[in-house]
């Protein structure tokens, strides 16, 4: 068994295996205490520390040597020490750092959201809402890129894109051979390939799911409708692809499969990745086995008027027949 150690964030303990870093620890107690991330993927290797909005404060180097860190921290890239202490969103010195970096991250990032297909599931929406600012100090023209096709079914808009390099991991990872990366350095740096529609594999529809803002997108759902107005169900197939699982999210709108997604966990990441088969052409119920509404957090956009167990309305005194009136409306509002 590997060793136990305790780390204490925002003053609450927990116990952890050496070697664990800090963003992890924190998953482990759950809630606000863990840190938001743009670029860490547990399902992938070498990401994080590129982001900088995970960043916590180290008040207490370990038991054995307890001096403070220096300066914050990125707790994805961070291992933690027995004894160590943390603070998260505790520390004022972390929110305002925090909204810096979103401050950064907003410079060239277009205000899009009610364009953008990622509005309603965008980790830097989300980050915006909590830490930006009503208006930014930089005054320079922004950076703005021309938008490209990458592969046959997904649309780079390079204007968004915080270059958090997870499309570039997941393409290393799990595909055969990778033909996007960044190119040039500094602040002309852009995710891009040679050649147009040059990404071209079985799993290349991942790059999307990985993504935490709207800069690859499925071509095949484009403005088609809102995320919150859609239905999302758990769903599998008897995949023939050796690497694919088959299990999936249907994201319904009426009767119609708008898009399927890999299944993400609690943190926004993909669970299991899946094959382009199952995610652009297998669009139709009959070619899924359902298994239940998908789970979606009540503080997401996208639980708006999605219940998942009935909760009859309250009424004032005891009437059976008004009861079945609203057991039978709500019915009508069941995810199916």
């Amino acid at each position: 068994m590997s060793e136990k150690i305790k780390v204490t964030i925002d003053g609450i303990t927990v116990e952890v295996d050496n070697g664990t870093t800090i963003l992890n620890a924190a998953r482990q107690i759950g809630g606000d205490i863990v840190p938001p991330a743009m670029c860490y993927y547990s399902k992938l290797q070498g990401s994080g520390g590129k982001c900088r909005t995970c960043i916590v404060k180290v008040t207490k180097g370990s038991e054995k040597d307890p001096r403070p860190m220096p300066k914050l921290v990125a707790s994805c890239r961070t291992t933690v020490m027995d004894g160590m202490e943390v603070l998260n969103i505790t520390s004022p010195e972390v929110l305002e750092a925090r909204a810096g970096v979103v401050e950064i991250l907003l410079i060239n990032h277009p205000l899009d959201c009610p364009v953008c297909d990622q509005a309603g599931e965008c980790d830097l929406q989300n980050l915006g809402y909590e830490h930006g600012l009503q208006k930014t100090r930089y005054e320079f023209e922004r950076r703005t890129f021309d938008r490209i096709d990458i592969g046959d079914k997904i649309q780079l808009h390079m204007n968004r894109c915080i270059l958090c390099y997870r499309c570039v991991f997941t393409a290393d990872q799990i595909t055969n051979k990778r033909v996007h990366g960044i190119l040039n350095r500094g602040d002309h740096s852009e995710i891009s390939t040679y050649i147009q529609t040059a990404v071209d594999n079985d799993f290349s529809g991942n790059v999307i799911d990985v993504c935490p803002v709207g800069a690859l997108t499925d071509k095949t759902f484009r403005f088609k409708n809102r995320v919150w107005f859609t239905k999302p169900v758990d769903a599998h197939r008897n995949c023939d692809h050796e690497k694919c699982n088959g299990k999936v999210t249907l994201w319904y709108k009426g009767e119609d499969v708008l898009r399927v997604t890999a299944r993400k966990d609690q943190f926004g990441e993909v669970e299991e990745f899946i094959c382009n088969t199952c995610r652009f052409d297998k669009k139709a119920t009959s070619d899924w086995v359902i298994e239940h509404p998908t789970h979606i957090d009540d503080t997401s956009v996208i639980a708006s008027n999605h219940y998942e167990t009935l909760k009859p309305l309250p009424v004032i005194n005891p009437n059976p027949a008004l009861q079945a009136a609203n057991e039978i409306e709500l019915h009508k509002t069941v995810k199916y």
